[in-house]
């Protein structure tokens, strides 16, 4: 499936990295891959033409942190994301550097926690994983970040524009075991919470439409309380525009959950290759070589990486290629479609027990079609959380804008559709965490669709 492209990086040392973000760090439109250091400065990858260059700030790069987690997110509904990231030198006792949540304003980059009136807000916990989450619909997001043996925090701004931690108001003041988290509207409707969690239940927080939440995954049988979870991902496992869900089990069985019929709970589809144990890192959902099909990623540490795909309706096994990396000390992956030719590249992050270089892999060149979607908040800053639903030869397809997933990572925020060699799609449908919803009829193929928010939060037809 990969081939290696390590060499399209430029300057590509050994060092400790972790969590990887894809985000349009200056503005400027283009997306960079963030590269968390662990006693090593922060990349900013932006693809210059030819390769991949470090184009990070002495602010972000922050070389004197040990990082480990990112997510970007629009906190105060500018237009621009904001950057968060989790700072850990401790595995389980409170830490020595706070985490930043660094604002952009005016061209210069600023950390929020820095601010005198903020500096005891700040995370002083083992952090292990962020992700965005606009729980009222506004455009404005809420950082939501668990914490290893402590609370769970929920960064906003109040109405008064004052940063808080809202994780009480919310009901999302939990004290857990926390590893990965996803968010993604799990009922169809709000934007809901789940966090998969080591030596403790898993979590899964419905959102109640009034910016509180409920924790359900004991009802919905997703607990798993016996495993030690790690990276989550969603997608459209059926093709029948329902979310399952996916997660590594650190050692333990990996779960593929998909709701029943009567979609009252989930019931776990997953196949016994698949479900094998393995050292676990990040779990990544999409179609890398746009046949119409998904493909699901293992990004293991010390030991090989594995890939599945959907082919005629059973989930098998792949040769992964190039990024089978028995060796490689895997720690974190994100997926972009960074040089902007439909195919989309993955890159993986090693560290932990040794320093390693990054790795860039693609798929070989094919002839299949794709189309890709970007949603944008009323601000226009990406639209996390909305949702892409593409209709075409009676299936529907539905992908999430990622806000946050695989393990102490978040993917680029599109909707990247495979078509195979399908050249017609009959419509898509987005919605909005503020419940807008826009429609595309017989849109072009094998194109970048920049999506704005309606003026209203009406449907549209675009």
């Amino acid at each position: 499936m990969f081939i290696a492209r390590h060499d399209l990086i430029y300057n590509n040392v050994d060092r400790l990295s972790y969590g990887i973000a894809v985000i349009d760090i200056d503005g400027d439109g283009q997306f960079e891959f963030v590269v968390t250091g662990f006693g090593y400065a922060n990349l900013a990858l932006k693809w210059n033409g030819r390769g991949l260059l470090d184009c990070a700030d002495a602010v972000l790069a922050d070389a004197q942190r040990q990082a480990i987690a990112v997510a970007a997110g629009d906190i105060d509904g500018d237009g621009i994301e904001e950057i968060y990231i989790i700072n850990s030198d401790a595995f389980s006792r409170p830490h020595t550097h706070h985490d930043r949540l660094f604002g952009l304003h005016e061209g210069h980059r600023t950390d929020w926690f820095d601010q005198p009136e903020y500096t005891a807000l700040a995370n002083q916990h083992v952090g292990r994983s962020v992700a965005v989450i606009d729980r009222f619909g506004y455009g404005r997001y809420s950082f939501f970040v668990v914490n290893f043996g402590a609370v769970m925090h929920l960064y906003e701004l109040d109405q008064q524009f004052r940063l808080i931690d809202a994780a009480r108001m919310a009901r999302v003041n939990y004290a857990t075991g926390g590893r990965g988290v996803v968010a993604a509207p799990f009922f169809g409707g709000d934007v809901d919470l789940l966090a998969i969690n080591e030596r403790g239940p898993n979590l899964l927080f419905r959102n109640n439409g009034d910016g509180t939440f409920t924790d359900v995954a004991s009802d919905l049988g997703l607990s798993d309380r016996q495993q030690h979870g790690r990276g989550v991902t969603v997608l459209d496992a059926q093709d029948n525009g329902r979310l399952a869900i996916c997660y590594g089990n650190w050692e333990g069985p990996h779960r593929l959950w998909q709701w029943d019929a009567q979609q009252t709970a989930f019931q776990d589809i997953t196949p016994a290759a698949m479900a094998t144990p393995s050292r676990v890192r990040t779990v990544i959902a999409a179609d890398f070589d746009n046949d119409g099909n998904p493909e699901l990623f293992f990004n293991n540490l010390g030991e090989p990486n594995r890939l599945f795909g959907r082919r005629q309706g059973v989930w098998v096994e792949l040769d992964i290629g190039d990024a089978r990396e028995p060796d490689g000390l895997g720690t974190g992956a994100a997926i972009a479609d960074i040089d902007g030719d439909g195919r989309l590249e993955l890159m993986i992050a090693h560290g932990e027990t040794a320093p390693q270089p990054l790795s860039l892999y693609k798929t070989p060149a094919n002839a299949n079609h794709w189309l890709r979607v970007r949603p944008l908040t009323r601000a226009g800053a990406p639209a996390r959380g909305a949702t892409v639903t593409m209709v075409s030869a009676g299936q529907s397809r539905l992908q999430v804008i990622d806000g946050g997933s695989g393990y102490q990572c978040q993917m680029e925020p599109v909707a990247h559709f495979g078509l195979g060699q399908q050249t017609h799609v009959d419509e898509l449908i987005i919605r909005w965490p503020s419940g807008a919803t826009a429609v595309m009829r017989t849109p072009a193929i094998d194109q970048l669709i920049v999506v704005p928010h309606p003026a209203v939060d009406d449907d549209a037809i675009l």
